[in-house]
């Protein structure tokens, strides 16, 4: 508690001393620079998660239009709609390979155009060859954005603003499938698939003039321009010498090592990062946040609402804010509580949900399930975007050295988008066998994710990333004295 309350004391951004007052005046100026320059590159990246939740958001309002214009069966549509997973799964298996061979922003910009590509395929199709081609190009740039934009953002901030920085990834994701939601419901399937290459062309254009991650250009033997982008993201007259070295001894330390492969990430050096990572993501997936997004309106209807579109646009009214909240709480409560608090949170929705299908089933009181649903599904949706929407993949982006970053990320990913095709495919048959029993299975892992991250996740807040990784894997020792 000691170090974090002297850290919390220490000046943001620290400066070269000055000589006079107008070198006080100065040091501020360059503080507020830099912050803007960190603002504007998280700016550019977090289009890509603007991008990824308009995409994911799509299927659902052009239902109606697609199947009527292009006359396809409900089996295909279902496939345009799942192939999305399929393509993502794919763009999470190569992922870290492609964001370590040609760095975080051509990481970025491959991922656009493979967006743009889907989308225009989708635009001007004419049968449903063209619209699953498209969605599978789409699902294939947004899983490759899913892995490389938490980690662009969270190699780019200072310590002290990585996390709140980082969150701003699922706060737009949240508002990027919101906003495809609501103009679904008022334009054509045609004319939303053309907004969706807006996000895609002002992140190319934004990647023109953003700096590359200083910590991938230091560990794939660029010097000068590691030392470059640090100072053009710290601010001009900012003494970046000692974050430098620090990056730079680190980094040396894991040029030692033996080159990785994927079976390394299972060693014992290791083990304990890829467990945190792959566990988060696991019990995210497996609470039940697909079939709760996805099948919202199913759920509101089965439950017995006349319409499924009012607790949709509530769940949304809730989604936004309260991932604003976790944004500005992030850096200042830290991941753990706000972790333990949203997957109980969860829990409790999950179990509400659970026992509106079992008081309709009962026949318990006069629209009790009713109640239960509404609250259940509002209380689910407004804790998951407080903390295991986007701390997961915070947390995924800091643990793992830059060395097994790649691996170790895709594998992350990957599972991630698993265990969404998984559920999502899973659930309607799961509510077909038992209704309330589903929704109790979803709270017990929900209740489990609170004992895995109290007895598992380490606390991030605070700490630079070299010392996040050299404490969670063994062969690192820190390059300096805590």
């Amino acid at each position: 508690m000691e170090h974090e309350d002297q850290e919390a004391q220490k000046p943001l951004l620290v400066t070269a001393p000055g000589r006079s007052g107008d070198g006080c005046a100065s040091g501020a100026a360059s503080s507020s620079s830099s912050i803007a320059v960190v603002v504007a590159s998280t700016a550019v990246a977090v289009a890509g998660s603007f991008e990824f939740g308009i995409s994911v958001g799509y299927s659902s309002p052009s239902q109606p239009g697609i199947m009527r214009d292009l006359n396809l069966s409900l089996a295909e549509y279902s496939l345009f709609g799942s192939i999305l997973t399929i393509g993502a799964m794919l763009g999470a298996i190569v992922s870290g390979t492609v964001a370590d061979r040609v760095g975080r922003r051509s990481a970025m910009a491959i991922s656009d155009l493979l967006c743009i590509l889907g989308y225009l395929l989708i635009t001007f199709s004419q049968n449903f060859w063209w619209l699953d081609i498209g969605r599978f190009s789409i699902g294939c740039g947004i899983g490759l954005l899913s892995y490389v934009v938490p980690v662009y953002i969270s190699e780019i901030t200072p310590k002290n603003l990585r996390g709140g920085f980082a969150t701003v990834n699922q706060f737009m994701i949240c508002c990027g499938a919101s906003l495809a939601y609501v103009l679904g419901t008022f334009i054509t399937w045609r004319t939303l698939a053309i907004i969706g290459v807006a996000p895609c062309l002002l992140q190319l254009v934004g990647l023109l003039v953003t700096p590359e991650s200083p910590r991938w250009l230091a560990r794939f033997g660029h010097p000068g321009a590691f030392e470059a982008a640090l100072q053009k993201l710290r601010g001009k007259a900012t003494d970046i010498s000692d974050e430098a070295t620090e990056i730079k001894d680190f980094t040396e330390k894991l040029q030692q090592l033996p080159e990785s492969k994927m079976f390394d990430l299972f060693r014992k050096d290791y083990i304990r990062a890829v467990t945190v990572g792959v566990g988060l993501m696991v019990l995210q997936q497996f609470g039940g946040v697909n079939a709760i997004c996805f099948y919202a309106s199913e759920i509101f209807v089965s439950a017995g609402f006349s319409s499924g579109n009012t607790g949709m646009l509530a769940m949304v009214a809730v989604q936004i804010p309260m991932t604003g909240l976790g944004v500005l709480l992030m850096d200042k409560a830290g991941r753990r509580p706000l972790l333990m608090v949203s997957a109980a949170g969860t829990c409790l929705g999950c179990l509400l949900v659970g026992l509106s299908f079992l008081a309709k089933e009962h026949h318990w009181g006069k629209d009790l399930n009713l109640v239960l649903a509404l609250a259940g599904i509002l209380i689910f949706g407004g804790s998951f975007s407080l903390g295991m929407g986007g701390i997961p993949w915070v947390i995924m982006s800091e643990i793992f050295p830059i060395n097994m970053k790649g691996a170790a990320g895709s594998l992350v990913t990957l599972v991630s988008w698993l265990g969404s095709w998984i559920v999502s495919y899973a659930f309607n048959f799961l509510l077909v066998w038992n209704s309330y029993g589903t929704f109790f299975i979803f709270a017990s892992i929900c209740g489990l994710t609170v004992v895995f991250v109290e007895r598992l996740v380490p606390e991030t807040k605070g700490r630079t990333l070299e010392e996040i990784q050299a404490s969670m894997n063994s062969s690192l020792t820190p390059p300096f004295h805590l």
